[in-house]
């Protein structure tokens, strides 16, 4: 665990390097490449994030630990969103914002993070974020 010296931060920090650990296990992929974990949530919060109306954004972000919810805040612009796009757009765009090979394509890569958030965001919120996907896109998110 990282001392800050602040409880709030310390207990953000782990949870984040959790949901980050958990994302490269997933991979196989050691710590070294921790700036590839943040980068796959990173592209993959952030097109969730403007596919949902400002409400739906808002209640989702809420479930993440602080330190999460400042990447899935960061760049956002309510105003534009939802962005109304098809599954293959949203991985064409997780793929643009995501500067690393993949093994593997897009989708597996996208799989992995939503997995991954399954098991740090509530059973409820994530059963109400498939609620409120389009159906083609509901497919994307696991259940």
């Amino acid at each position: 665990m990282v001392a800050t010296g602040f409880a709030s931060f310390d207990t953000t920090v782990d949870k984040t390097n959790r949901l980050l650990k958990d994302i490269e296990d997933a991979y196989g992929w050691p710590k070294e490449r921790r700036k590839q974990s943040y980068a796959a949530l990173r592209a993959v919060l952030h097109q969730l994030r403007d596919r949902l109306t400002v409400d739906e954004a808002v209640q989702f972000g809420a479930q993440l630990p602080m330190l999460v919810r400042g990447i899935y805040y960061e760049g956002w612009r309510p105003a534009e969103t939802p962005v109304k796009m098809h599954s293959e757009e949203f991985y064409r765009r997780i793929r643009h914002d995501f500067p690393y090979s993949i093994q593997g394509d897009t989708e597996q890569l996208v799989h992995t993070v939503l997995e991954t958030l399954q098991r740090h965001i509530s059973e409820g919120e994530w059963h109400d974020l498939r609620a409120r996907m389009p159906a083609d896109l509901v497919t994307v998110i696991p259940g």
